[in-house]
């Protein structure tokens, strides 16, 4: 599902391509001041690092990417298809392909009723994986036009604006099987190498689904004896991708067209993904790393600021009740499988007789470990995206929105508490403007605007990349930096692809270490919102109602984090909030139910290392780094 008004922003890039030109991207020479940073270089902190900055991409798996990374050290170890025998170097299936099959589903797991889990006699293995599709994707890139525009996109440096005439499929159609990608009608019933002779690693890709109750059955998880294991506790088998894809509604063509493209890996020994394969090697990734909750971009990105989701309410901080034609209905239609009965946007996981909520928290109640729903009586959570009340600009948004919450933020705390920060979003000088940009910035993305009191933060806060660019070279960043592109290079798949995400990533890298003095005391993270629906062998660990979900790839780029070390401490974008709580020395949580009461991981250094020994607990990515011996170069 592309983002929020994706198709209309290609066909806007389009016809605005002779109109008002953009002025080419100039970079701020530096000023020449003593020290620009020295209100954020006197903020006491618990390391060296005065500067974080978080840049977030879309929709990616850990093993969608690092499928084939071998770390670069030989005392490093890495979870992914390769290391786990499930596929080879070539991308080719390994010797325990079976750990990743796909299975169909061939009758009702759950008598009728939403199921969160199915038993072997219930699915079959497929014969070969459903045909990966072309997802609506044209003969040529969706955004050429914006090579015809003078200065292209303010957000990239000109060399890399021609990727944005790639990458088109070549192809006569937008659905049907992908036939660029090799053998795609008779691939193994498992995970399958994306790139190949017909299929360039630069290539605009189909789409997958990526919501709250569809990802909970792909997972497939269960406390019984076919899904649990000493590595697997929880019981979740990544089983049901495909199966799900293909069932869980009927597109209006009458055919699946969201299918076997869940299976894709990129091949970093082949060449894919070769900035991430850098930054790996040079770096510090975690292999542990997750989405927090089960679900798409809004729900993904909320943690961020909350550490936690936003519920409906009625603008005060009161639970209300959603439209009923806007509440979700995951039980099958009669007669089918898991032709869910109405898709829309809350649900109120507190009542156990609603559709769909008794699987799920009969499910948790069987963990080995106790588990707090989070689910408030009365209170509806979302299951897909829904714009938040705000416009980027602060005026109120029209239409099917988010009510604006009074739920505390990290924002909100770091501003009382003197400490600078800034949210830096691709568009955002385009938004409400003639601009052929306008419509680019990820309104979902921001999570602080879903406060009440947004509109009172757009002035000291929220700025468009191109302001970073200016800080990064000036040294005037933030203590705290959050960084979104805009829906052209954000790496969404259909939207955007990942060698766009890459050069983005890469060139505000670039401008970082250019300055000495602010790199010394800087760390990025590199990550993405979700994981975009596509597979991922890892372990994962339920921590409420809403997940945590798959793992997604998460490097820290610092010279505190040099070496090519893996992590494998469990987190997700909820460590990021505490991350910034312990290193300002911040006192106390976000709220009493926020994912930052709860501890950091305890490991073991054995075959369960992925698994905290104190579950449910999430780390604060401090494993990340070594503040021990000084800055590496």
């Amino acid at each position: 599902m592309l983002p929020h008004g994706m198709r209309s922003r290609w066909k806007k890039i389009t016809s605005f391509a002779s109109a008002t030109a953009l002025s080419a991207i100039a970079m701020a020479a530096p000023v020449h001041a003593a020290d620009p940073d020295a209100t954020v270089d006197a903020l006491t902190t618990a390391t060296p690092i005065k500067h974080l900055i978080i840049i977030v991409g879309e929709n990616r798996s850990f093993d969608h990417l690092f499928a084939t990374y071998v770390p670069k050290r030989e005392d490093e170890r890495v979870h992914n298809l390769l290391s786990e025998k499930i596929i080879r170097a070539d991308g080719t299936p390994g010797w325990n392909f079976s750990k990743a099959h796909q299975f169909q589903i061939t009758s009702a797991p759950n008598g009728g009723k939403y199921f969160s889990s199915a038993d072997l006699n219930q699915k079959t293995l497929y014969g070969v994986l459903p045909p990966p599709d072309v997802g609506g994707i044209g003969a040529v890139s969706p955004y050429a036009a914006i090579l015809t525009i003078p200065g292209g996109d303010p957000g990239l440096p000109p060399p890399d604006q021609f990727l944005f005439g790639t990458g088109g499929t070549g192809l006569a159609f937008t659905l049907g099987p992908d036939t660029r990608i090799t053998n795609v009608t008779d691939l193994p019933p498992g995970p399958f190498q994306l790139t190949g002779p017909a299929m360039p690693f630069d290539a605009f890709t189909g789409d997958t689904i990526h919501q709250y109750f569809q990802m909970v059955q792909q997972v497939d998880c269960a406390i019984d004896a076919e899904h649990v294991s000493p590595s697997n506790p929880t019981g979740c088998l990544h089983d049901l991708q495909s199966a799900v894809t293909t069932t869980y509604s009927t597109p209006p063509t009458g055919t699946p067209h969201d299918t076997g493209q869940t299976m894709a890996f990129f091949n970093m020994q082949h060449g894919d993904a070769p900035f991430f394969k850098s930054l790996a090697d040079q770096y510090t990734m975690s292999d542990n790393y997750h989405q927090p909750v089960l679900g798409g971009t809004g729900p993904d990105s909320q943690p961020l600021g909350f550490a936690d989701q936003v519920f409906f309410s009625d603008g005060s901080g009161h639970p209300a009740t959603p439209a009923a034609a806007n509440i979700y209905n995951p039980d099958p239609q009669s007669g089918t499988l898991n032709l869910y009965t109405q898709r829309a946007q809350w649900f109120n996981c507190a009542d156990d007789t609603l559709p769909g909520i008794a699987a799920i928290t009969n499910y948790l109640k069987a963990l080995p470990y106790s588990v707090q729903t989070k689910c408030g009586a009365g209170e509806y959570w979302q299951a897909v995206n829904v714009n938040p009340a705000f416009t980027p600009k602060g005026l109120v948004q029209t239409g099917l929105v988010v009510p604006p919450t009074m739920q505390r933020s990290i924002g909100d705390v770091l501003t009382a508490q003197h400490i600078p920060w800034k949210y830096y979003g691709g568009g955002f000088d385009a938004d409400g403007t003639t601009s052929p940009f306008n419509g680019s910035y990820c309104n979902i993305c921001n999570p602080f605007e879903y406060e009440s009191d947004y509109p009172a933060m757009v002035n000291d806060h929220m700025r468009d990349v191109t302001d970073l660019f200016t800080d990064l070279a000036n040294g005037t960043l933030p203590a705290v930096s959050y960084v979104k592109p805009d829906g052209t290079m954000d790496g969404h798949p259909a939207s955007s692809k990942w060698s766009l995400f890459e050069v983005f990533a890469k060139n505000i890298i670039e401008l970082a270490q250019s300055n000495p003095e602010q790199w010394a005391e800087t760390a990025i993270f590199v990550t993405v919102d979700e994981g975009g629906g596509f597979y991922d062998s890892g372990f994962i660990q339920p921590v409420d109602f809403f997940g945590t979900g798959p793992r997604i790839p998460m490097i820290a780029v610092s010279p505190f984090s040099t070496g090519g070390h893996v992590s494998h401490v469990y987190e997700e974008h909820s460590s990021v909030v505490k991350f910034i709580e312990r290193n300002w020395k911040l006192h106390g949580t976000l709220s009493d139910r926020s994912r930052d009461n709860l501890p950091n991981p305890v490991q073991d250094d054995d075959d369960n290392i992925y698994v905290p020994r104190n579950m449910p607990a999430i780390g604060d990515l401090f494993d990340l780094f070594d503040f021990d011996h000084g800055p590496q170069h």
